[in-house]
């Protein structure tokens, strides 16, 4: 899967989340709402709050309870926001504002050596983001943030890096270890759809052959193979994909006492960790040196590794895409790949510290989906009034299964993964978890546009409670309403309570903050309020009251997709046409500019269970068209048009769009040989249903023992392709097979 296919959207998400549990005693409140598709929240020092969106801006808060935010700095132009791709890491430096900085980890929209923008929020076809891939690369930069919070002077860039080929599995994290030095990741960059080892181009010239040269086993040290590339021969490259790095903070440059600190390669001087797919959380467990990530898996397992001392000499090798969970990964196994196979034959590998199968549940009776899976957060807990039972606990999500899990410390103080409980349940997504004021959790649901704070307020404080009226609640425009919020309570002696409302029903808690407030509504309309009340103490609780002025229609528009019909049949690379069109009673034909569109692909593990990966937005249009994308089957496209009218009232409608499957037939001769196509070997003949025009590996593992348990060879495939090569899934059945000959001698 990608972040494992995507964890985020490239859409305008929702205000509201999905309703969260968490354990009897704990609350779970909107610290930060009317986001725009949030990725990245850091508290400073001081009280501010920094939140990073997506698309490439960042906002500060002056406080949790700040209902207005100030733009810190917009990055819009040179961070590419497509798929897993975007502005995805921050953090504050531990001594601010002494040391004014705040840096963001971002994919820089352009190819190696290049300068932004170069593909926009987009990748077209050709090359196709699926297909020939869109390369960028990842950047790390310092900003300087001024009284007002607002960034000063030039973004000061650090480090431009990681090249990347496919949309996912990009940068993520970046954060201060107890070291005072930046600890920076990245993912591998590589194909999500097939074992990726340099053969679709190798545009970021890996060995053994330069940019433009396909790579092919065994030799071949491309793609996901980039992850190991700190065990390339010396003189070759070394990449930052897939690795943790240990950097000087102002300047980008290794630190000394790395693991590889004498290389005269500058990369290699900067790596502590390797050998990940996409390592998008990690931090550290506080009080030591121990470094905590977690590195999404492909098809199988999602993995929490640990780095016993991040500042010691060893660098740490967790084995993608040679392993994936603690056993060999058959995609890439069964290529027979030199990299891997001197892993196998002793080099060494990390094993997990805790790794979870996609098929099973995280913690017994934890109520979250199984299936797809994108381990998503890494967090400690740390001097909050939490339950003595969370006492150290290492805290972690997964953005596909939309859950929060605690993993209590053992006897030894570590966390321990025969004690895993479920934390917050229905999470909207969530991409980060922190610990914030209070020693609080704080979590990041990017589908509802929120971060959220879980408080145990049985503690010394109690959470308030809110009450929110208005009068009159309707009534014809211009409507003059008085709001209050006296009525809202707090059960400790001695607290005091601010407000802040909502009143255009934005989302956004910044038009007042007074108790009592009034405001005049001039169009009709029907408004839901909002009122959050927070104590001196932190917390804090919201009511809402509906307030409807004039007589709106109470209907909403009415929306029609023409083109495509539900009918319609897709092939990878297929340009696929859209048209709609709305009305409204009130509006009549709505306008282009009313109208937006996502197109979503859900990747399903079953026949009922999928999750959405939203891929491209296509906003105030009434018509367009997009290149169908390559992804594993079983998957489908839900094409959603979304009509906004006068009131702001809205209605959507979607179809679901299936693709043109084909059965792929793979034999051997002799019979029985185990061979490898994607992810999975199985003995042939068998049989993979794929989608039209998909790419996929394949490949013979040789030599093998078949017929009459004698030793066989690899000779040839029937397409007269070479040992392991990908294969263009035709519009017809074909059978592919894997010729063999018996070793005379030797194999």
């Amino acid at each position: 899967m990608c972040l494992t296919a995507g964890f985020v959207t490239t859409a305008t998400v929702s205000t509201t989340t999905a309703s969260a549990a968490v354990p009897t005693g704990f609350t779970d409140t909107v610290a930060i709402g009317g986001l725009t598709n949030p990725i990245a929240a850091a508290f400073a020092p001081d009280g501010r709050v920094f939140v990073g969106e997506k698309s490439g801006i960042v906002k500060t808060f002056d406080s949790i309870a700040d209902t207005t935010a100030t733009t810190t700095v917009d990055l819009r132009t040179q961070v590419q926001d497509f798929w897993d791709r975007g502005l995805l890491g921050m953090t504050v430096d531990p001594a601010f504002p002494t040391r004014p900085y705040l840096y963001v980890l971002y994919t820089y929209d352009a190819v190696p050596g290049g300068t932004a923008p170069r593909w926009g929020d987009a990748c077209p076809t050709p090359p196709g983001a699926t297909e020939e891939g869109c390369v960028v690369t990842g950047r790390l930069s310092r900003l300087t943030i001024g009284a007002g919070g607002v960034a000063t002077g030039a973004e000061q860039v650090l480090l431009t890096d990681w090249c990347q080929q496919y949309p996912s599995h990009s940068i993520g994290t970046v954060t201060f270890g107890p070291d005072g030095a930046l600890y920076v990741g990245g993912g591998d960059g590589a194909s999500f759809n097939f074992a990726d080892w340099g053969q679709r181009g190798n545009p970021c010239a890996d060995p053994p052959s330069p940019a433009g040269t396909n790579l092919a086993p065994p030799d071949a040290r491309g793609g996901a193979l980039r992850s190991q590339s700190p065990r390339r021969p010396a003189g070759e490259p070394v990449t930052l994909d897939g690795t943790i790095i240990r950097v000087n903070p102002d300047t980008g440059a290794g630190v000394a006492g790395n693991p590889f600190a004498s290389s005269t390669n500058a990369n290699a001087r900067r790596v502590i960790a390797y050998g990940m797919r996409n390592q998008f959380r990690f931090g550290f467990r506080p009080g030591t040196n121990e470094l905590w990530s977690g590195d999404v898996g492909w098809n199988t397992w999602e993995e929490i590794n640990r780095i016993p001392n991040a500042t010691d000499a060893v660098a740490e090798n967790f084995g993608w895409p040679c392993y994936e969970g603690g056993a060999r990964q058959s995609g890439y196994d069964g290529a027979n790949l030199t990299v891997c196979e001197s892993l196998y034959s002793g080099a060494g590998q990390n094993a997990p510290y805790h790794a979870y199968n996609h098929s099973a549940n995280v913690a017994p009776g934890d109520g979250c989906p199984t299936g797809g899976s994108s381990i998503s957060g890494i967090a400690f807990e740390s001097t909050s009034n939490y339950p003595a039972a969370y006492n150290n606990a290492l805290f972690f999500a997964d953005s596909s299964r939309g859950c929060i899990w605690a993993m209590r410390a053992g006897t030894n103080g570590l966390p321990d993964p025969t004690q895993i409980v479920p934390f917050v349940t229905g999470v909207n997504i969530p991409v980060q978890v922190l610990t914030g004021p209070g020693g609080d959790l704080f979590y990041i649901a990017l589908g509802a546009g929120q971060l959220r704070r879980v408080s145990y307020p049985s503690g010394p404080n109690t959470a308030p409670t809110a009450v929110a009226t208005a009068n009159p609640t309707s009534g014809a425009a211009p409507l003059a309403v008085q709001f209050s919020g006296t009525g809202s309570s707090d059960p400790n002696p001695g607290d005091t309570l601010s407000y802040a409302w909502d009143l255009d029903g934005d989302g956004q808690y910044d038009d007042s903050t007074s108790a009592t407030p009034q405001r005049t509504y001039t169009t009709q309309q029907v408004v839901t309020v909002g009122l959050r009340v927070t104590d001196s103490g932190g917390l804090s609780d919201t009511d809402s009251v509906q307030v409807t002025v004039g007589t709106p229609p109470s209907e909403d528009p009415v929306v029609t997709i023409d083109n495509p019909t539900a009918a319609v049949q897709w092939a990878v690379g297929q340009n696929v046409p859209f048209a709609g069109r709305a009305t409204d009673a009130q509006d009549g034909a709505l306008p282009a500019s009313a109208l937006d569109w996502v197109l979503t692909l859900q990747h399903c593990t079953s026949s009922t269970s999928c999750h959405a990966h939203n891929v491209q937005s296509f906003d105030g249009v009434a018509s367009g068209s997009f290149i169908a994308p390559d992804h594993e089957y079983p998957s489908f496209l839900d094409l959603t048009l979304t009509a906004t009218d006068s009131d702001g009232n809205t209605s959507s409608t979607t179809v679901r769009l299936n693709p043109r499957t084909v059965n792929l037939t793979f034999t051997s001769n002799p019979s029985g040989a185990q061979l490898t196509v994607g992810t999975v070997t199985q003995t042939a003949p068998f049989t993979r249903t794929v989608i039209v025009g998909s790419n996929n590996s394949i490949s013979a593992p040789s030599p093998q023992t078949l017929s009459l348990g004698l030793r066989f060879r690899f000779t040839s495939w029937s397409d007269g392709g070479a040992q392991s090569h990908n294969i263009v899934a035709p519009a017809t059945a074909t059978t592919y097979r894997a010729n063999y000959q018996v070793c005379l001698f030797t194999c």
